[in-house]
């Protein structure tokens, strides 16, 4: 590990903000990992409760089953609950609100990866130049006989692309992985809270079937 702080300290001062930045990055990517998991997300016994719900009598049950696993998934289905006796759209719209809030808690952090993804190698460049610049001043200073400046400066420069580059690929990677997960846990979001709209609605109502939730994004 000491090599590795040895190079890293040949950096300059923009390897500080790219710590910090690659610190972050590796914070966010431990949140979602364990945050987006199907299984935190999709709870199979409100799914389960959703499918059984067959009459207005158990309405009771999905209740207390979605109160038991709180979360996104229960949240939607209680908002559909809460307002079951109102018409189909008012129904919808309740759902969708409560819709957007739960996508704000799936997306949270992936902003930070965007952003790092972006800035890292900004930050990279900014040293190279940094650098380049020393070696320049050298140059002009002392001719090109100081190797050991002329190094430092090469090595600056160098050091914090490639310390830029290695943190904004992961974070770009990273950000679209979990982007693409978050998508298509609110698709499936959609889908089983679309089937509870129409079981709620065919209780008092009878009419056109809609599919999914368009809207709740």
């Amino acid at each position: 590990m000491d090599p590795f702080f040895e190079i890293l300290g040949k950096g300059g001062m923009m390897i500080i903000p790219l710590v910090v930045c690659s610190l972050l990055m590796l914070a966010v990517v431990i949140d979602r990992i364990i945050a987006l998991r199907r299984s935190m997300i999709i709870k199979p016994e409100i799914t389960s409760v959703i499918e059984s719900i067959g009459k207005p009598e158990d309405i009771g049950l999905a209740e207390e089953i979605c109160k038991r696993n709180p979360g996104a998934y229960s949240n939607l289905v209680l908002s559909g609950l809460r307002y079951r006796e109102l018409p189909k759209e008012e129904i919808k719209e309740a759902i969708q609100d409560q819709g957007r809030q739960e996508i704000r808690s799936l997306e949270r952090g992936l902003n930070i990866l965007e952003t790092i993804a972006g800035i890292a190698p900004l930050l990279g460049l900014l040293g190279t130049v940094l650098g380049m610049i020393k070696v320049f001043t050298v140059i002009s200073e002392q001719g090109l006989g100081q190797t050991n400046a002329l190094a430092g400066g090469i090595s600056e420069a160098l050091i914090t692309t490639v310390v830029g580059l290695s943190i904004g690929i992961p974070a770009l990677v990273a950000y679209n992985y979990f982007s693409h997960k978050a998508e298509d846990l609110i698709l499936d979001l959609e889908k089983y809270t679309g089937e509870l709209i129409r079981k709620l609605v065919g209780f008092h109502h009878a009419g056109p079937r809609e599919e999914g939730l368009n809207g709740i994004r």
